[in-house]
């Protein structure tokens, strides 16, 4: 409990000043909470260090912090685990797309995991309170390139595999 407390309040610090890309421009740690909310109260994923990953997602990502700030106050596991969902910000956005698309099926039980619950919760934040801005051909473009990156996991958590589909089959 004292390190799951720990990683919520390490994640709400890095991503402090963010905000979504909804049109209320939510804060940004509504989205890992809900991360850890889809694994824990939906698909009974109790590893604490698969929900510290979740937690901790997008912080090398987005923020300036380190996978080896991660390893020193969260462990290897969680850091090596936050390393495989991350993006390579060298890339551009189409080669990080197909990235995500091409290493799929490379990623650890833990990491399949949290990049399901990412995924979910996107496809529901896109329903629920799009990007603004976003036409719904884009909305559609989102869902199936999604579709593309769980397809290429798939075989290792049903429960969450269960629950992306039902969230995909709402597609716009």
């Amino acid at each position: 409990m004292v390190l799951l407390v720990r990683a919520i309040a390490f994640a709400a610090h890095k991503h402090k000043d963010q905000r979504r890309k909804d049109e209320a421009a939510s804060p940004y740690i509504n989205h890992p909470v809900a991360l850890v909310d889809v694994l824990v109260n939906e698909a009974g994923v109790n590893d604490i260090d698969t929900v510290i990953a979740a937690l901790l997602h997008d912080t090398i990502e987005d923020t300036e912090t380190t996978a080896d700030e991660i390893a020193i106050h969260f462990g290897d596991r969680v850091a090596a685990y936050v390393v495989e969902v991350t993006d390579d910000g060298g890339l551009d956005k189409a080669s990080r797309k197909q990235a995500q698309i091409d290493h799929a099926a490379t990623l650890s039980t833990a990491a399949r995991a949290v990049k399901l619950a990412d995924k979910i919760c996107n496809l529901r934040d896109v329903i629920d309170s799009p990007p603004a801005g976003w036409p719904i051909e884009r909305c559609r473009d989102y869902f199936d390139w999604a579709k593309q990156v769980i397809d290429g996991l798939r075989g290792e958590h049903p429960r969450l595999e269960a629950l992306f589909d039902d969230v995909y089959r709402r597609r716009p």
